[in-house]
């Protein structure tokens, strides 16, 4: 049989420790939200300054590229947008919280419903600077294809039957 006893009173320093605790734990969601809107903020900039330089050079139209480069800049602009666009649903998921209604009953208790909030926060936060930074790395990638991939080659001249009777080939 298994007796429980009480353990040693708490010292001073375990007050302390426990009023840190507490202290860190009231305020762990706020700081949270707080850098990920920061990071939504610049991650944001960062995008709107890349896509503007990726707007003053570079073809304009890629279809001047050779075949299948044009397809190739397609598929990582596609892969831009759907890594931007998921990146920036984690990081307003990190600063605003969830798109839902939890049931009262469901709530946990006030600093463990923080916490774990938090905890997500920070999890979101992450996965979106993740994609954030991938949509920067495909943004670059496909405008580094669009500025050196190889020219579509131009079509061969076409000789006309007047061309021919005159002399000139």
């Amino acid at each position: 049989m298994i007796r429980l006893r009480p353990g040693p009173p708490a010292t001073v320093a375990d007050l302390h420790r426990a009023q840190q605790l507490a202290g860190l734990l009231r305020g762990e969601l706020e700081r949270v939200r707080a850098a990920a809107v920061a990071w939504r903020n610049g991650l944001g900039g960062l995008l709107v300054a890349l896509v503007g330089f990726s707007l003053i050079r570079g073809r304009t139209d890629v279809g001047t590229l050779a075949p299948h480069w044009g397809a190739l800049v397609g598929v990582l602009l596609l892969a831009a947008l759907t890594a931007g666009v998921a990146g920036a649903l984690a990081l307003l998921r990190a600063a605003h919280g969830r798109l839902v209604v939890t049931p009262v009953a469901a709530l946990p208790p006030a600093p463990l419903g923080d916490h774990l909030e938090a905890m997500a926060a920070v999890r979101s936060l992450r996965i979106g600077v993740w994609l954030v930074l991938l949509c920067i790395a495909l943004l670059v990638a496909a405008v580094g294809v669009t500025w050196y991939a190889p020219a579509r080659p131009a079509p061969p001249a076409a000789v006309s039957s007047a061309d021919v009777q005159a002399g000139t080939p």
